[in-house]
């Protein structure tokens, strides 16, 4: 059984677009207005408008001491993010607020220009802001490579860092990052040490706040961390250092409003481009993350992993962001904040995720927290004027150390796109922003071209014959090299050219088709072979590779429909599949190289106008036709395997019918018509010995409830067959484990209710104390069905042991037992830990089975960009000594009748 099985992540299949006409919203269309244009406001977006709040206000106060600008700018743009951004942005939960990513070049406009100067390039930003998001610009924004979107921020963070670590330590910040790093031994050497302890303090609380324990803990932490660390702190300087640098909000009468702006045009248009580029970046950024966020709250995921009660209510649905509104949302905040005194205001991930979590549903709660915000700045004022500076940079200093994130490391290694993102940060710390990208965008060029560029040619005498591997892109600028070494091989050999890369162009197809035309010509044989060493012209039965499934099964009903000649999608395939699979009829001349290219390239082509479903979405091609069902269904199917399929495994099935069936395995697994074994194992004709049931039950051998036809194929398996390993699948939903947890005394003694006592015995381990519960490595069960499914394949597992058989084989080592776990929304197969599959292991634990070839990671995955109040980490459920999933109803299963079981770990 291969794992080697390429995942796609496509969770939602669409059978044609919708169109306009039909009502029916795009992923980024703008939001519908409410009917009445009634401001509706939930009591959840009252809850989190408060926890927002309480978040917003120390946090824009923050980065205003951090950009050396006037304190109450900071709380403007949070009202007027929250208001403004909040009522005419495309991202209904995203907050916006002061910019954590313009921290460092706010702090330099305002030392080079002054305050009123930068708030008029802030107005200028948020002009250019509205005209790209009319332009509908915003997509195009995100075309820039993710190692130079998380470099600049990961930049910016070391730069708010390193200039919020003087505060903490009583002093002022430097002029650039690294005169800041230059300057800290001598800054340490004569620190006092109030400040210090107060930021200790505040850091220490953040850390600590959201992993207090007990019932105490879950009480206190609804308290967001960056407020009590800052509540804290201030409580304890008013104690031990009443006379520490504090907040000063001077008189509103001094408010500072824009002027026009005085200095070199073309430095002022530089200026306002970095605005611009870093505060839309951020935004759109925070915006696709706050969608993921919502994705995962309505399909019941949280930050600890844990499911969902199956009684709690549903998570409200909310639509995805329209990036174009939400970029002339924040233009427009942008030059209201600029007009009224205020910082550049950009969407952020710390406030958004806040209001996320804690359960907003539209955008009443981001009106809402501005709203505060600007009740706050009028009646707090002497409240807030008791907070420390140092408690404020403290706070500053994790935002700027959490930009730097290690799960983006971690990805852009993986892509080999580390360059890229080192080279921007070093640029944004030692030179700036809008140079630290042009230099990441320099060294992103330049990577691409030496890949591109990058071709390793080795050839490889093999006793008359030579092997040619083509490492790499065949462009032009390998063919000089790749013509001198095929020109220095014998003229009429044997050759084996092995293509081992993603693209060719036309020059060096020509070069490559040539060289083996004239070699063909005068008697040789050149072969050309992909990367796993199978012949691009032999039948895919002599290509053992993972890639090649044995049937057309994601396109498995495009017979639903009758053949007509606007509809390419078959054809096109169909003669893709026999161009690079069937045998050549003229035996004496080998495919060229481009052959296989041309018939796969066919094949994308023919997929790149078809839906998801296989349709044609071309125009006229989206006509709905009947699909046929009962005989005519079934015969259309055999019509279209004989047509597409039947050619590529004949030799193959006629090899299984002269040699007989030699299966390695026998699979017993569910009826389920999801199931297909030999997709989700890549397997091929002859390889399982399958046997299917309702709910993969093995009942046991002797019983007088028994069943001869399981133990009747187990038998011949093992003792005729002699297969080597017996796998139990089970599955997520399964409807077989449904109707037993709801079988009760008086369900009428059918057919099913009879099989379905062969389940009992798992029911029983479930709610007994004697057994641990089986479990997914890294979450506990979604719900009681699912904590059966695992049991049940455990349980059948111990059925299995008790044939004679089966324990025959089992006591001379010469079978295996394996249990499975097969979750069919998520296209994930699980195995049981080996220990418990061979009946000696305590825990049994289920364990994911990884792809191959796991890079299929959204670039932009940034659910918490600067979040101080996500420092939870996430912990295994196996470390937890007791847990308890409750149940929706009272069954066999429960019989107090609570509707609750609960576990104790054996």
């Amino acid at each position: 059984m291969s794992a080697c099985v390429r995942i796609r992540h496509d969770h939602t299949a669409h059978s044609s677009p919708p169109s306009r006409a039909s009502g029916i919203k795009r992923p980024h269309s703008p939001p519908p207005l409410r009917r009445g244009g009634r401001f509706r406001i939930a009591g959840a977006d009252l809850s989190a408008s408060i926890t927002v709040f309480l978040i917003a206000v120390p946090m824009s106060l923050g980065l205003a001491v951090a950009m050396d600008a006037p304190l109450e700018a900071g709380l403007i743009s949070a009202a007027v993010g929250g208001i403004v951004a909040g009522l005419l942005g495309g991202t209904p939960l995203q907050v916006s607020g002061p910019s954590a990513g313009l921290t460092v070049v706010t702090a330099e406009l305002i030392q080079i220009y002054g305050w009123r100067t930068t708030c008029a390039i802030t107005i200028g930003a948020g002009l250019l802001q509205i005209l790209l998001g009319s332009l509908r610009a915003a997509r195009g924004a995100l075309a820039v490579s993710p190692a130079i979107v998380h470099g600049t921020l990961a930049g910016i963070g070391v730069a708010i860092a390193l200039a919020q670590l003087h505060i903490v330590l009583g002093a002022s910040p430097q002029s650039s990052a690294a005169a800041n790093a230059l300057a800290l031994p001598e800054q340490l050497g004569r620190t006092s040490p109030a400040a210090p302890l107060i930021g200790a303090l505040t850091i220490s609380v953040l850390v600590v706040w959201p992993r207090l324990p007990g019932r105490i803990g879950r009480a206190v932490r609804r308290l967001p961390a960056a407020l009590a660390s800052v509540a804290i702190a201030t409580a304890v300087t008013a104690v031990a250092a009443p006379g520490i640098a504090r907040v000063d909000l001077p008189s509103w009468r001094s408010h500072a409003l824009p002027e026009l702006p005085q200095g070199p045009v073309l430095a002022l248009a530089t200026a306002v481009l970095t605005v611009l580029l870093v505060a839309s970046l951020e935004s759109l950024l925070a915006a696709v993350a706050v969608d993921k966020l919502t994705a995962d709250r309505a399909g019941g995921r949280t930050a600890d992993s844990s499911p969902p009660a199956p009684d709690a209510p549903a998570a409200p649905r909310v639509q995805r962001s329209d990036l174009d509104r939400e970029l002339r949302g924040q233009g427009i905040a942008n030059v209201l904040a600029g007009l009224l005194g205020g910082l550049p205001v950009s969407g952020g991930a710390v406030r958004s995720s806040a209001n996320v979590r804690a359960g907003a549903t539209g955008r009443a709660a981001t009106v809402l927290h501005g709203v505060w915000v600007l009740l706050a700045a009028g009646l707090l004022v002497t409240a807030l004027e008791w907070i420390p500076l140092a408690a404020l940079a403290a706070l500053v200093m994790v935002v700027g150390f959490q930009m730097v994130n290690y799960a983006h490391i971690r990805n852009v290694h993986k892509h080999r796109e580390f360059l890229v993102y080192g080279a921007t940060i070093t640029g944004v710390v030692l030179f700036g922003v809008l140079e630290g990208v042009a230099i990441g965008i320099a060294v992103a060029v330049a990577v691409a071209l030496h890949r591109l560029a990058r071709t390793r040619i080795t050839v490889t005498d093999q006793g008359g014959q030579h092997l040619v591997v083509v490492r790499g892109q065949l462009t032009f600028l390998a063919v000089p090299r790749l013509s001198r070494t095929l020109g220095q091989l014998p003229r009429g050999g044997d050759a084996v050219v092995e293509l081992d890369g993603f693209f060719m162009d036309h020059a060096a197809y020509e070069t490559i088709q040539d060289w083996s035309d004239a070699q063909t010509a005068q008697g040789g044989r050149v072969v050309f072979t992909g990367r796993s060493g199978g012949r691009i012209a032999e039948p895919a039965s002599a290509a053992h590779s993972c890639c090649r499934p044995w049937t057309p099964w994601r396109n498995h009903h495009c017979h639903d429909r009758p053949d007509r000649p606007g509809q390419p999608v078959d054809a096109r395939r169909a003669a893709a599949t026999r161009a690079a699979f069937a045998p050549d009829e003229n035996p004496g001349a080998d495919r060229g190289p481009a052959d296989s290219a041309g018939a796969e390239a066919d094949a994308r082509a023919a997929d790149a106008t078809a839906g998801p479903t296989g349709r044609s979405d071309t125009p006229g091609d989206g006509a709905a036709v009947p699909r046929r069902t009962g005989a005519h269904r079934l015969a259309s199917g055999l019509s279209s395997f004989q047509r597409n399929t039947a050619p590529l495994v004949r030799d193959e099935l006629a090899r299984l019918a002269r040699e007989g069936q030699r299966p390695s395995q026998l699979f017993i697994t569910c009826a389920d018509s999801r199931l297909v074994t030999s997709m989700i194992t890549a397997s091929g004709p002859g390889d399982l010995f399958t046997v299917r049931n309702v709910g993969n039950l093995v009942p046991p051998p002797g019983s007088e409830a028994g069943d001869d036809s399981v133990g009747a194929a187990i038998e011949y398996a093992v003792d005729v067959l002699k297969v080597e390993s017996i796998t139990v699948c089970g599955h997520s939903g399964c409807g077989a484990m449904q109707a037993l947890m709801g079988t009760r005394p008086d369900t009428p003694r059918t057919s099913l209710w009879r099989w379905l006592r062969h389940g009992l015995p798992s029911l029983e381990r479930m709610t007994s104390r004697h057994h641990a519960w089986a479990r997914i490595s890294g979450r506990l069960p979604a719900d009681e069905v699912e904590q059966l499914c695992l049991t049940n394949v455990v349980q059948q597992l111990d059925h299995l042991r008790a044939h004679e058989s089966v324990a025959r084989r089992l006591a001379e080592g010469a079978l295996q037992l394996h249990g499975m776990y097969f979750h069919v929304g998520e296209a994930q197969a699980y195995l049981l830990a080996e220990g418990a599959s061979a009946g000696s292991g305590v825990d049994e634990v289920f364990d994911r089975v990884g792809p191959c070839d796991p890079n299929h990671a959204h670039p932009y995955d940034i659910t918490d960009l600067s979040d101080p109040t996500s420092l939870t980490a996430l912990g295994d459920p196996g470390d937890h000594a007791a847990v308890s999933v409750p149940t929706g109803a009272a069954g066999p299963a429960d019989p107090t009748g609570s509707g609750e079981l609960e576990r104790t770990s054996a």
